[in-house]
């Protein structure tokens, strides 16, 4: 079978197309910078989209399957080759599976002219044929440890598809049981590849950074915390205001703190690259402690200040910094930071804490104004860096040590 890189070398197209997190990765930044400045302007009653979906309702589908989506999808296309020795899916197909990503986004965005059941056939396509593929490859490279990512992918599908029908049945969709198992579902999804990839990173640049304290390897204790994280967010997706799943959400919060305290953080402040992995990650358990005292102490604790720890510093962070790192390593540049990287970062470290303490402190209404800024900034100067690295093709670099 002919390698991943003579494939890309026979492609001829658009450099854009020689690698899925090249155009998901491009419309991801773009769409989160947009739909943010559109959001605020919404909320401000400048002008209304003719959409079916509230603002908010808006704002969190595409979050969780407009922007996460792409990023998933980019991430996936380039990981599940390495996984399974096949062939990646490059030129026209690659181009296939984001016009069908442009097409949900277009058809959740007028809504209201349409009918319901097509909205969402029409929005669900993208990640119905990402699955396709992934499972294709899964199955065909019989790499069946990886296939607990896909049934992740299948369970954003299936609560996409559920969101969709409570919102053509009229039902508080942005509070609802989809949008809390779409966020659970990338909480779980951070966990997994998370909790993998960043001691691994980890300890790799510190092995060659100088003598001192490794990552701890994986051992019974991290499937013990993966455990009780999935079963904290289960509970909280079914019964969000039950006193035991808070009190679960307080426990996977504390058992990921211990988790996170073992990868040797402090030795990566020096590399941007690094500490921004595990930055993102900590908003894992500070998000499940905040939620849990949302539940247990709702008057102490605003239930939308602390999902934001979630979803603004979890999975804001933790998909700019994958989605920087893949662009440079995955385009043959060097993996190093640059002022406009770490500036990115400090950007969406900004966001995330605005939000927060703006749930906390709602008479500071700037603090609102400052993290929609901070996260435009964000991923607006992601697309101004990586714009050209993903559509131009693959550089040949001498590469250091890798953070």
């Amino acid at each position: 079978m002919a390698s991943s890189s003579i494939q890309l070398r026979a492609w001829k197209g658009p450099a854009l197309l020689s690698g899925g997190f090249r155009p998901m990765f491009l419309m991801a930044g773009l769409w989160a910078s947009l739909a943010m400045i559109v959001w605020i302007f919404m909320l401000a009653g400048v002008f209304n989209l003719p959409t079916r979906f509230d603002p908010i309702a808006w704002h969190a589908h595409e979050f969780l399957w407009g922007y996460l989506s792409a990023v998933v999808a980019g991430f996936l296309l380039t990981a599940v080759p390495n996984w399974t020795g096949r062939l990646p899916i490059v030129g026209w197909p690659l181009a296939g599976l984001a016009a069908l990503w442009l097409l949900g986004r277009l058809v959740v965005t007028v809504s209201a002219t349409m009918p319901p059941l097509l909205v969402a056939l029409c929005d669900m396509a993208f990640q119905g044929a990402l699955l396709l593929a992934l499972m294709r490859e899964i199955v065909a490279g019989k790499n069946w440890r990886n296939l607990k990512v896909v049934a992740l992918v299948a369970l954003m599908l299936f609560l996409n598809g559920l969101f969709h029908w409570q919102a053509a049945q009229g039902q508080n969709v942005a509070d609802g049981i989809a949008t809390r198992g779409g966020l659970a579902a990338a909480i779980v999804m951070i966990a997994l590849i998370g909790g993998r990839v960043i001691p691994s990173f980890t300890r790799n640049w510190l092995a060659r950074s100088g003598p001192g304290r490794l990552p701890t390897a994986p051992a019974r204790g991290d499937d013990v915390v993966s455990g009780i994280t999935l079963v904290a967010l289960a509970s909280w997706v079914i019964w969000p205001d039950a006193v035991a799943s808070g009190a679960l959400a307080l426990v996977a919060g504390a058992a990921n703190l211990w988790r996170l305290s073992r990868w040797t953080w402090y030795r990566t402040l020096s590399e941007p690259l690094l500490w921004v992995l595990h930055l993102g990650f900590l908003f894992v358990p500070v998000g499940f402690l905040l939620v849990g005292g949302a539940v247990l102490a709702p008057g102490v604790f605003p239930v939308f200040g602390s999902l934001h720890a979630w979803l603004a510093g979890a999975i804001g962070i933790m998909t700019l910094a994958m989605m920087t790192r893949v662009s440079l390593g995955h385009s043959g540049r060097a993996l190093q930071s640059d002022w406009a990287m770490t500036t990115i970062y400090y950007l969406a470290a900004t966001a995330a804490i605005a939000r927060i303490l703006a749930g906390f402190l709602p008479g500071l209404s700037w603090m609102i104004d400052l993290a929609g800024t901070a996260w435009i900034l964000a991923f607006a100067l992601y697309v101004i860096r990586f714009a050209p690295v993903l559509s131009s093709p693959r550089v040949v670099t001498p590469r250091p040590g890798r953070p």
